[in-house]
Order: C-alpha cells, then sequence, then structure tokens
C-alpha cells in the first residue's frame, strides 16, 4: 500500500512539473549570406547561471524544452559571429516561445576561424605521440618536406640522400594523412612542398591499433585540410636563391555549405639541385681519389582534391583523390684519379638521366556512429598506383664497349588496402577498439641495358591483420593494453644477367635466377600506463613490438645506381628485423610553457644496416647493399621543450642523446662497437612589434659511429624574420640558412679499406615567401571523423 502512494505521489509531481514548463524554438542564419549556422550553442540562464541549453541543428533550427515557468536571459554564441541576447518570459500563458529566424552577424575576429598557417610552431605531447604543429617560421625554413623535417627534435634527414631517420635509426615509417605510401621516403620528402604542411606526428612507440612496421616509430605528415563553413583558402608563394631560385608555392581551398564539406590542394615545387663530393680510398694497389658532380631539375606537381558529405547526424561519406606528378632530369659526373698506379688509366664517367614518377591515390571511407555517444564503425577502401621510368645514357672515358651504354628502367607499385575499425566506449570511462585489414602489394621492376633487357624483379605482399585494444581511465591512472595479430607472405620471382667486368678487360656475365616465398605469423603487443600527478606533472609509461620489413628498393636484386667504383643493388635474401621497445615520459608544464622527458631501450633482432662490400668479379669496385646484423640494443633519453621566455621571446629547443652496440658480419668478418650520437637544436621567436618577428636556429648534429663507417658532426645556423601585412591577412617571410656555410657530410671508415669523404650541397641559402588568407565563416565545431585526426588505421594514403 505504501509503495503505490509513492508511485501516485511521483506521478502527481511529475505530471505537475510537466504542465508548468515551456520550450523556444527559433532558427539561426547568417546575415549576409542567409545560409543556416547549425552547431551555435543557445544558453538558458536566470540570475547569470545557466539553467538549461542546447545547439542548433544542421539547418539552424533548434527547440529546448522543459523550460520551468520564469523569466530568463537567452544567449546565442557561435564561432566568428557576434553574441546575441534576448530575453524571453514562459507561463502558463505563453508556453512555446518562438524566437522566430535570427540573423547572426560575423564578428571582426572572424578570420582567425580560417587561418591555415601559424605565426609559431607549436609541440603538443599526447599519449601516444609529439604533435608539431608547423608556423611559418619552419615554412620558411626550406621549399620541401625534408627540410622542414631536419628542424624537428629527434628527426634526422641527410641532405645529401634524403634519407630519414627517427632517434638515430633510419628504420622509420612515414606517412601522409595518416596513411601509408609505397613511394620511397628518400624521393616523397622531395615531392612534398613545405608549405602544404599543417603539421608533423612523431609516434614513437604506436599502439596496437596501427601497422607494427618501422622499427624507430612513425612520422605522419599532416597536410593543410579545414572544414571551416563557407569559401576560405591560403595561398603560399615562396622562392630560395641558392646557385639556382628554387619555387616552392601551394594553394588550399575549402567550400562548405550545407551537408558537403569540399576540399582541395594543389602544390608546386621546382628548382635545380646542385651537389659534389669528393672520396679518398687507400686499396692495396688501387689507391684513388673519388669526384663526384651533380645536377639536376626537379619539378613536382601535387594534387589533393575531395569531399565530405554527411548524410545525417549518424553516417558520413568522404571520398579524395591525389595525384603527384613529379620529373627529373640530371647530368653528373665521376672522375677517379688512381694517384698511386701509374698502369691503371684513370677514369671519367658522364651521365645523363630523365626520371618521371607519376602516382595517384583513390580513397573511400564510411563512418556510422550509434546512438550511444562515440560508438563509431569505419569502413575505407584504398588504392594506390605509383610508377616510375629512369632513362640514363652513360659515356666513358677511356672508351669501351662495355662502359658506354644506357640504361632504362622500369617500375610499378600497386598498393590496395581494405580495413574496417569499430570503436565503443564502455563503463567506468573504459574503451575497446577492434578492426581488420588486408593489405595487397604488388611490384614490378625491369632493367633495361642498351635496349635488351638485363633484369626484372616480381615482388608481391599479402598481409591480415586483426586487433584489439581495452584502455581504461580512473582518477589520476590510465592504461590501455592490445595485440594485433597478422599473418604476412612474400614471393618473388627475379632474374638478372650482369656484367661481371665493365672496364673493359673482359666480356664474362653472371647469371641470377631465382624465386623466393617468405611466410610470417605473428602477434604485436603494445601496453600503456599513465600517471596524472597534478594539473603540471603527467608520466607515461609505454611498450611496443614492432617489425620492419625490408623495403622494395633493399630486396631487389636490380641494381639502383652505378658508378665507375660502386654498384648500389638490393638483397632478397633479406628477413624482416623484429624490436621490443620501452619508453617512459615525463611532462612538466610550468608558467612559460612545458618540458618533456624521454628515456627509452630497444632490442633488436637481425637488425637491416647498408653495407659495403668488395665486388668479388672486380676488386676495384665496391658493391653497396643491405644484411641483417646480429641481435642489437639501444638506449637513450630526450628533453623537448616549448618556452615562453618573455612576452617577446620563446623557443622550441631540444636535445637527444643515444647509445647503441652494433654488432655484425660483414665479408666473413665480425664486428662489435660502442656508438653514441648527441644532437640540438633550438629555434628562437622574437616578436619585436604586433606584426614583425624575427627567428634564430641553430643545431648541430655529432659524431655518429656504425660498423663500417664515422660520420662527422655538422652545424647549421639561420636566421629569418616574418611581417605581417594588408590587416593580417598576408605574411611576408624571409630566412638566410647555413649563414656560416659550416653545413656538409663528412666521413671516415675502415671497412674494407681505408676511406675518407665529404659531400657539399646548397645549404647556404636565402629564403623570401608570402602568404595570403582569404575567405570567412563560421568555424563549425563539428566532431571531425578520427580520419581527419590520422587515428584511423586506413587503406593506403596520399600516394
Amino acid at each position: 500500500m505504501k509503495l503505490k502512494v509513492l508511485w501516485l505521489a511521483l506521478l502527481v509531481t511529475f505530471v505537475s512539473f510537466a504542465q508548468n514548463t515551456g520550450s523556444i524554438s527559433g532558427k539561426l542564419i547568417e546575415k549576409k549570406s542567409k545560409n543556416p549556422v547549425p552547431y551555435s550553442n543557445i544558453s538558458i540562464k536566470k540570475d547569470s547561471k545557466i539553467v538549461t541549453g542546447g545547439i542548433s541543428q544542421d539547418n539552424g533550427n533548434f527547440t529546448i524544452k522543459n523550460i520551468p515557468f520564469g523569466d530568463y536571459t537567452v544567449d546565442i554564441e557561435s564561432i566568428g559571429f557576434k553574441k546575441i541576447t534576448k530575453n524571453i518570459s514562459i507561463s502558463t500563458n505563453d508556453k512555446s516561445v518562438t524566437l522566430g529566424t535570427i540573423a547572426l552577424e560575423e564578428s571582426a575576429t572572424q578570420l582567425e576561424a580560417v587561418e591555415v598557417v601559424r605565426e609559431k610552431t607549436t609541440y603538443e605531447q599526447k599519449i601516444d605521440r609529439k604533435v608539431i604543429n608547423v608556423g611559418k617560421d619552419l615554412i620558411s625554413a626550406g621549399a620541401t618536406a625534408g627540410e622542414i623535417l631536419n628542424n624537428i627534435p629527434s628527426v634526422q634527414v641527410d641532405p645529401q640522400t634524403n634519407a630519414i631517420s627517427l632517434r638515430g635509426n633510419e628504420n622509420v615509417r612515414v606517412l601522409v594523412d595518416g596513411k601509408p605510401t609505397n613511394i620511397d621516403p628518400a624521393q616523397l620528402l622531395k615531392q612534398i612542398p613545405s608549405s602544404s604542411i599543417k603539421s608533423v606526428e612523431l609516434i614513437t612507440n604506436p599502439s596496437a591499433k596501427y601497422n607494427p612496421e618501422g622499427m624507430s616509430g612513425i612520422i605522419n605528415i599532416v597536410l593543410n585540410k579545414n572544414s571551416a563553413k563557407g569559401y576560405n583558402g591560403s595561398i603560399n608563394n615562396g622562392v630560395t636563391f641558392g646557385k639556382t631560385p628554387k619555387i616552392n608555392s601551394s594553394l588550399d581551398l575549402n567550400y562548405r555549405t550545407g551537408s558537403v564539406n569540399f576540399f582541395g590542394n594543389y602544390g608546386f615545387n621546382h628548382g635545380y639541385q646542385a651537389n659534389h663530393g669528393d672520396v679518398v680510398s687507400h686499396q692495396t694497389g688501387f689507391d684513388r681519389y673519388v669526384d663526384f658532380k651533380f645536377r639536376n631539375k626537379n619539378t613536382s606537381h601535387l594534387y589533393k582534391v575531395g569531399l565530405d558529405y554527411y548524410i545525417d547526424n549518424k553516417n558520413t561519406f568522404s571520398i579524395y583523390t591525389s595525384q603527384n606528378f613529379f620529373n627529373s632530369s640530371g647530368e653528373s659526373t665521376t672522375g677517379v684519379d688512381y694517384f698511386s698506379n701509374a698502369l691503371i688509366s684513370d677514369v671519367l664517367q658522364s651521365s645523363n638521366t630523365k626520371n618521371t614518377r607519376p602516382s595517384t591515390t583513390y580513397n573511400t571511407l564510411f563512418r556510422h556512429k550509434f546512438k550511444k555517444d562515440g560508438e563509431t564503425l569505419d569502413l575505407e577502401y584504398n588504392f594506390n598506383r605509383n610508377k616510375s621510368t629512369e632513362f640514363s645514357d652513360f659515356a666513358t672515358t677511356p672508351y669501351s664497349s662495355l662502359t658506354n651504354y644506357t640504361n632504362d628502367v622500369f617500375n610499378t607499385n600497386n598498393n590496395t588496402k581494405i580495413n574496417v575499425d569499430y570503436t565503443n566506449p564502455l563503463k567506468n570511462n573504459a574503451k575497446l577498439e577492434t578492426g581488420l585489414e588486408t593489405r595487397m602489394e604488388t611490384t614490378a621492376n625491369n632493367l633495361d641495358r642498351n635496349s635488351v633487357e638485363n633484369s626484372n624483379f616480381d615482388y608481391k605482399r599479402y598481409i591480415y591483420s586483426a586487433y584489439a585494444t581495452y584502455g581504461k581511465q580512473w582518477q589520476k591512472w590510465g592504461f590501455q593494453v592490445g595485440a594485433r595479430f597478422e599473418s604476412y607472405e612474400a614471393k618473388a620471382n627475379f632474374y638478372s644477367q650482369e656484367i661481371a667486368d665493365e672496364n673493359g678487360n673482359g666480356t664474362s656475365f653472371e647469371i641470377q635466377n631465382g624465386t623466393f616465398n617468405d611466410k610470417i605469423n605473428t602477434i604485436y603487443p603494445s601496453g600503456y600506463l599513465s600517471y596524472k600527478a597534478s594539473d603540471n606533472n603527467s608520466f607515461n609509461l609505454n611498450y611496443s613490438r614492432r617489425v620492419d620489413r625490408p623495403s622494395i628498393g633493399q630486396v631487389s636484386p636490380i641494381r639502383e645506381w652505378s658508378t665507375p667504383t660502386i654498384v648500389s643493388v638490393g638483397n632478397p635474401n633479406l628477413r624482416p628485423q623484429f624490436t621490443n621497445s620501452l619508453e617512459l615520459n615525463y611532462t612538466r608544464k610550468l608558467k612559460f610553457g612545458s618540458i618533456s622527458t624521454v628515456v627509452f631501450y630497444r632490442i633488436t633482432e637481425k637488425e637491416i644496416t647498408r653495407v659495403v662490400t668488395i665486388d668479388p668479379n672486380d676488386i676495384n669496385r665496391n658493391i653497396l647493399s643491405y644484411l641483417n646484423y646480429k641481435n642489437n640494443d639501444s638506449f637513450g633519453a630526450e628533453i623537448s621543450g616549448n618556452l615562453d621566455f618573455a612576452k617577446w621571446w620563446s623557443a622550441n629547443i631540444g636535445t637527444d642523446i643515444y647509445f647503441k652496440k652494433v654488432r655484425g658480419t660483414i665479408s666473413n668478418q665480425y664486428f662489435e662497437k660502442n656508438a653514441q650520437i648527441f644532437n640540438a637544436r633550438i629555434n628562437n621567436t622574437f616578436k619585436a612589434t604586433k606584426n614583425l618577428r624575427f627567428q634564430l636556429f641553430a643545431m648541430y648534429r655529432g659524431n655518429e659511429r656504425s660498423l663500417q663507417m664515422d660520420r662527422k658532426y655538422m652545424l647549421r645556423t639561420d636566421v629569418g624574420a616574418s611581417y605581417n601585412v594588408l590587416k593580417g591577412k598576408g605574411t611576408i617571410s624571409a630566412r638566410y640558412s647555413d649563414i656560416f656555410k659550416s653545413m656538409k657530410f663528412r666521413f671516415e671508415g675502415d671497412n674494407p679499406y681505408p676511406q675518407t669523404g665529404a659531400f657539399y650541397w646548397e645549404s647556404n641559402t636565402f629564403y623570401v615567401g608570402f602568404n595570403y588568407r582569404f575567405g570567412g565563416g563560421n568555424n563549425r565545431e563539428t566532431q571531425r571523423k578520427q580520419r581527419d585526426k590520422n587515428e584511423t588505421q586506413g587503406g593506403g594514403g596520399m600516394f
């Protein structure tokens, strides 16, 4: 009986409350365009305290119910528009208040919402990555992505070869917009204009959600894209003056209306590159001085267009395509002076080369959001094709029928990727993520010598994977554990007919003909543990197991390039290397910025390393290839800071030191060495006035030891300035790089014989650029799909 009375009392209370409440409704539009304004905040206040509220829908309409009778203030706010305040009264006689159509007026500060390029580069530490938001100070550092990355802590890019390394290791995976590419990273960094880059993410210990490739982690290059409503964009133009001028330009456009967002990006890079070097070798009976001179003209056109279609509040469809056209032509000479042997003729080889490397990507994604907040399902398909052709003519003095020849190289890579990702937020701040993925890669590589087939290489890889991660947050603690299972299979057929003696001393040939098949099933675990001691102190401990599978260039027996004294070829017998990595991170927030400290330890099984050996068919010639070393370990520490020392002075600082023991067998000889490397960078920004800023950049890369070679230290200092014009819509930038002309690559080695050398490039340059931002509109606070945050394991990518 008492229970019935209680239920009756509750029912009477509910009915009474329902009879004494009302609602308000209306529609929001832009004053100029009359377009609807969605996702705006509507707050209902009484005595300056918020009682209830809501947001406008995609068509601009809003309705807020269950408002108790009384007098209220309604605040309507939306980014890019002036705030509107209205007074209303809800009573028995007026339960449903209609505000009608409300026109929002653009605010004077609206342009900030669509600004594509930041003034200053900023660093952000997340649980599984470090995000470097690229500012104008870094864009002016150079014309290409390679020059941008060389200014970022933990990353090194060899200015001569464009080989990229992370924490002192070249086994790093490079993504574009969160997606992989089958273009060699050294070529990729030349093709992306610096002005097209929005941010760079360093993921040194990726979770099981990511492909486990890349021993030292992942570098993700994020290109410009925004979702601001209306029409907006930016234009970047820059010229770098060295021995010859180099152009670096980009155009970023975005148009969003209703439920469709269109975006496009065009980047253009053009110019001549000149570099030279010399090597002195002390080989018994063949002491020599080799002089190299190179001059190349590179032209790159990069297009990316796509759209996001918001079908409704639960479903989104996205599609984009990217097209990249890279052309290069060059001249080179290699002179060999046998200064200690008068019986051997000196050699002078010249070559002319033309390269074309078109690539294309088609990507589609469908996302469904379930009723539960945060529960999503992503389906993604990606196809990527990269083709390249090379036509080279070689002429050698003294003349020989074997040393004057042509090389025609044809290469086609296809990469197809299909994946499904599911995210489910659970109770008590927990989250489950699962996914499936299929990757199919094919490569066809052919070399014709004097228009006759000399070598061919067909390579196929199939990777099937499934992953699951579980994470939970409670109070100051958080953790995430996961595992990824992968079934990997590689198949190859190769045929090679190489001339064994190219110095005119004979006509012998070496024929290779073979196949190989590699199958591996592996589980890759990962784990993260975080602790937030206070708002200013946080710790993160993480572990992952990774793999570095040989790339196409590392396994292809078709030679990549050659000179009279050295030839570069792959090794079809390379095996994957596996790495277990452990990291401890500490981040400290200060009143004037933040400092992040990292210590790490890695164990690598069968490390892949580049080696130089003597050609068994010609002791006067070296072979540059790859081998699996024994197990090696390394450890190190990094300190980086994003600091504001004063209102007029800020700096990004980074230092790192690595220690490793390298072991391996080369030409039946076992070697073991202890190696270390120390690097330091600082990028200062000085704010002279509201519109005028100066930059001072300096870097030091310490000596580095490997089994065969010791690389000498490098130094560089840059100065720059930027000035805002046209009421903040435009920026003029200038930068003078390597002002002391100290940046050069120098080395000395003792295996397979003593040698020293140095290479030089156009590091002493002057850059001037102009950036203009245009358009306007309301920056819609729509939750972007995780693909745009580059956190979804997608298929394929930009190229």
